[in-house]
């Protein structure tokens, strides 16, 4: 039995001898990155490995929050993950308290591979290999009828009643960034950014025949990014089950600027349909789905604008998020 260290602080070389059933006689640990509702680190140990270690929040009461995230994650890596194909870390070791609140989770490092930039976009060919790990998420066990009965989702599945809920709060949460971010907003955009509300019940509802466990925010920030071109998927606290093209409207609408979604979303459409690997899946269905996808973006932008701390860089990110899923939507007529 190992036990859950408080913190970082309690990572030393004894308990990683004990974690990782060998003998670890020092470790150097250094922060990586500013998550809010976690903390992540980088251990160099004496042999002159590296490993990644992810903690909950320093803060006791984020940690009593967002534990229903934490939970999720730890649940997704343990027993979820080694069946689909999506590309994942390796994890090394896993230890959380019974709700979940602590934990620590080691994988192996991913370096030289880097964290994508949300605000500055990424490649063609990387939203293209993004639509290839989607495929690897969602098609091995696309209409698995297992997904509905899942306990550990963070975005539970919703009926009729409870997608107008999500609608009403929808509203409230546009109204919020309006107010706040609305300014930096084209007259265009805001008007999208007004509509879309209104159409968020008939969104979350929309194709029920198809559905799979969905990464819930699968966007360049949460994907870490090969020096060969391939993409690694991290950050699995927000899962949910729905349409599974809301994932890849998502990844596609906010990885790039419009132009440059408009002339590679084809590629990156065929590449997914091709990925999943289901022939009774055609191309002009999942064409369709992704249209229908498309709302995930504002309604993951609102709430998270709304209900999250505010911060610099997350209200750079957000509009610049919302500008390029408000072309999106319009240019695919959506609304």
């Amino acid at each position: 039995m190992v036990t859950v260290p408080d913190g970082i602080a309690g990572v030393t070389a004894s308990w990683l001898s004990q974690a990782l059933d060998r003998d670890v006689r020092a470790v150097e640990v250094n922060p990586i990155g500013t998550g809010q509702t976690g903390c992540t680190y980088r251990l160099s140990l004496d042999d002159g490995s590296t490993l990644v270690a992810k903690t909950g929040a320093e803060d006791p009461a984020v940690r009593e929050r967002v534990a229903y995230g934490y939970r999720a994650e730890l649940a997704f890596y343990r027993d979820i993950a080694p069946t689909l194909e999506v590309p994942v870390p390796t994890v090394r070791a896993a230890v959380a308290t019974e709700d979940s609140s602590q934990f620590v989770l080691l994988m192996n490092d991913l370096a030289p591979a880097v964290q994508g930039d949300q605000i500055a976009g990424t490649t063609k060919e990387i939203v293209v290999e993004g639509a290839r790990g989607l495929a690897g998420l969602h098609g091995p066990r696309w209409c698995d009828p297992a997904w509905k009965d899942l306990d550990i989702l963070t975005m539970p599945l919703v009926d009729d009643e409870s997608a107008k809920g999500m609608g009403d709060l929808a509203r409230m949460a546009a109204d919020t960034f309006l107010t706040t971010l609305g300014p930096r907003l084209s007259t265009e955009d805001r008007d999208t950014f007004d509509a879309f509300p209104a159409a968020v019940p008939a969104f979350l509802t929309a194709r029920p025949e198809r559905f799979a466990l969905l990464h819930g925010d699968y966007r360049l920030d949460n994907l870490m990014l090969h020096p060969d071109g391939g993409v690694t998927v991290v950050d699995w606290q927000t899962l949910t089950v729905g349409l599974p093209a809301r994932d890849l409207a998502y990844w596609i609408s906010t990885s790039v600027d419009p132009q440059t979604r408009r002339s590679v979303e084809q590629d990156a459409l065929k590449a997914y349909h091709e990925g999943l690997n289901l022939p009774t899946y055609d191309l002009s269905t999942c064409e369709e789905d992704y249209r229908a996808g498309q709302l995930h973006t504002l309604l993951i932008v609102a709430l998270g604008w709304a209900f999250t701390t505010q911060t610099g860089r997350g209200g750079d990110m957000m509009t610049v998020m919302a500008q390029r899923s408000c072309a999106a939507i319009r240019d695919l007529g959506v609304l």
